[in-house]
Formats: C-alpha cells, sequence, structure tokens
C-alpha cells in the first residue's frame, strides 16, 4: 500500500494537482506512514522529476509553478505531523527564498527535514530581502542563515546578504547556508558563504557540521 502512495505523491508533483497532492500527504499519515519516509520516498522523487524535466525543456514554467504550489500544500500537512525532534535542539536555522525569486521548491522539503532532525525552524517565505533576513535572524537568534536561490537572477540576493553582515559585524555571529537550482560551490566560495547544501538531506548534514565547529 505504501508504494502505491508514493506513486500517487511524485504523480501529483509531476500533474500540479495540489488537491491530489493533499489528499495523499493525508492519507498516507492516516495509515500511519512515517511523514519525513513519505516526503523523501513521494513527493521528493516527484520534484525532482520536475526539476529535471525544467531543466531539459520538456516542461515549462507555468508547470513549474502549479508542481511548486503542490509540493508546498502537501508538505504543509506533512510538517504539521512531524515533530520538532525529541529532547534539546540542535539549533536555530532560518531559511527564506532571496528576494526576487517567488519560488520555493527544495525549501520546504529543507524545512520538513530540519525538523524532523531537531531543529528550530522559521521559514520566511518567498521574496525576502536582506534586511529582512537579518532582522529575523537577530530576533530568532538563528544558528544559520540558510538562503535558496531559483534563478540566476536572482543569486545575487545570497552575496548581498553575505556583504551586510560583514557591514553590520554579524558574520561570525551567523553560519550562512545557501542553495537553489542554480547556485554551486564555486558560488558559495566565492560569496563567503559557509556552506552549499545541493539537496535537503545535504542541508541537514551541513548544519549539524556547522554547529559542531562554531
Amino acid at each position: 500500500m505504501s508504494t502505491e502512495i508514493f506513486e500517487s505523491a511524485a504523480d501529483a508533483i509531476l500533474k500540479g494537482d495540489s488537491d491530489k497532492a493533499v489528499e495523499t500527504a493525508k492519507k498516507g499519515l492516516g495509515e500511519g506512514l512515517d511523514p519525513v519516509m513519505l516526503i523523501n520516498e513521494g513527493f521528493i522523487p516527484g520534484i525532482n522529476k520536475v526539476g529535471d524535466m525544467f531543466g531539459s525543456g520538456k516542461l515549462f514554467l507555468p508547470e513549474l509553478i502549479l508542481a511548486a504550489a503542490a509540493m508546498q500544500n502537501a508538505t504543509d500537512i506533512i510538517n504539521e505531523a512531524i515533530p520538532e525532534g525529541e529532547g534539546q535542539s540542535r539549533g536555530r536555522f532560518l531559511i527564506g527564498t532571496v528576494e526576487g525569486d517567488v519560488h520555493d521548491i527544495g525549501k520546504t522539503i529543507v524545512v520538513s527535514l530540519m525538523k524532523a532532525n531537531g531543529f528550530e525552524v522559521m521559514d520566511l517565505g518567498r521574496d525576502v530581502s536582506t534586511d529582512r533576513f537579518i532582522e529575523a535572524a537577530d530576533k530568532f537568534n538563528a544558528d544559520i542563515i540558510g538562503t535558496s536561490a531559483l534563478l540566476t537572477t536572482t543569486m545575487e540576493g545570497q552575496r548581498r546578504l553575505e556583504v551586510e553582515l560583514k557591514k553590520a559585524g554579524l558574520k561570525e555571529r551567523f553560519k550562512t547556508m545557501v542553495g537553489g537550482a542554480p547556485v554551486t560551490q564555486r558560488w558559495a566560495k566565492r560569496i563567503g558563504a559557509d556552506a552549499f547544501a545541493e539537496n535537503a538531506s545535504e542541508a541537514v548534514k551541513l548544519a549539524k557540521a556547522l554547529l559542531e565547529t562554531a
């Protein structure tokens, strides 16, 4: 039965069908499936395929937006079922998509896995300004600021954050992690980010490593 649910989850994302995605998420949780497994085995394969198809020109922006919305709606349901982690918090992780970027494929998956691994998470959503990142990080007392950019035209927001943190004398206070489809390790090194995460699972591993060396 779980295989059918995983296939249904991936299919809902591929078709950009939010109703089906939500229905599948609720069904999976109702049948006792582990929330993180439901994301990893069902929804992530779907969104990964969407990303591959978009990158190869087999799928276009309107379909990408529908798929992202379906993913968001499903993960919103699943996140409510994920406990914040047992016992003491591993750390505080602030995340958002940079200014000018209204897509958040991947970010919601990071939020889910961070919570499942014991991090306290604040999600600022999409189109977040540099000032808002810094203000929120200060109020939340974040350990790590994670920024996502899905477009090459918005990656500059990640560099701008590094510049403003240095100007404000806050670079030593907050660790920074960058991610998103066009983002690379080379870009992270160039702008001075502390880490580059290629996917959500890697983001969790890197967050743990960053705090161990803090």
